[in-house]
């Protein structure tokens, strides 16, 4: 891992999808994942970098598809799922020596503290790497969503949204190997072409936020580096 060590971005939130976690398994937590992706995250918080983390809960459970459940009771056992994420996050990153804390929007005891703007902001600034779990405390909303509020509330430069792809695409990449990607793009054109990388919510507040997003590969190992130099790396989506 190398890199010039001058970073555009000081403070950044990072959203990992769930599945990322799971690795070729599909279902729960591969260690050797987290470990890969928590010594990225560890060097740029050495680094000086104000890293916040919201982790998707898909390596257990969708919300939106969980059956048998209604959607309010699927997305409580998603956020559940965010937790767990988390917290096994945050030990991965103590094992490569930065300080982790979890931060919750549901209240769960043992399971870290309850999430508030002010105490996150005060653990960043610390040179912790704050883990926020439970999306955003409320049902039928993602965590894409989630990342983008959370962004918001703590002053977050940018959303670095990790993907199994190098960006963003006008198709799917797996399915059409002509499908072409974007170096940048707006959150208008984003929205209106219907790319499927977060959901119009998350784009739609982005959006209203001024808030810029890169879309990139995060197990291609220094892209997170890059990312936070400003190198080409994946998509930009900003207002433009």
């Amino acid at each position: 891992m190398s890199g010039t060590g001058s970073y555009k971005y000081r403070r950044v939130l990072l959203k990992l999808s769930g599945e990322a976690l799971a690795g070729k398994q599909g279902f729960g937590i591969d260690p050797e994942i987290v470990a890969k992706i928590a010594r990225e995250v560890a060097y740029v918080a050495a680094g000086g970098v104000q890293v916040a983390i919201i982790i998707g809960g898909g390596n257990f459970i969708r919300g939106a598809s969980a059956a048998g459940v209604s959607r309010t009771a699927g997305d409580a056992m998603g956020m559940l799922a965010t937790v767990i994420n988390s917290i096994a996050f945050a030990e991965g990153l103590k094992a490569c020596g930065a300080r982790a804390e979890v931060l919750n929007a549901v209240r769960i005891d043992r399971a870290g503290e309850y999430y508030t703007p002010e105490r996150a902001s005060r653990l960043l600034s610390a040179g912790a790497v704050a883990l926020i779990g439970g999306g955003t405390g409320s049902p039928f909303f993602t965590t894409d969503t989630a990342a983008a509020l959370r962004c918001a509330e703590i002053g977050a430069e940018v959303i670095l949204k990790a993907t199994k792809v190098d960006g963003i695409y006008d198709s799917d990449p797996m399915k059409n190997p002509s499908a072409k990607r974007f170096d940048t793009i707006t959150h208008a054109e984003a929205l209106s072409r219907n790319l499927k990388v977060m959901d119009a919510t998350a784009f739609s507040f982005c959006m209203e936020q001024d808030i810029p997003i890169i879309v990139f590969k995060l197990l291609e190992e220094g892209n997170l580096v890059k990312c936070l130099e400003g190198q080409p790396v994946g998509t930009v989506v900003n207002a433009g």
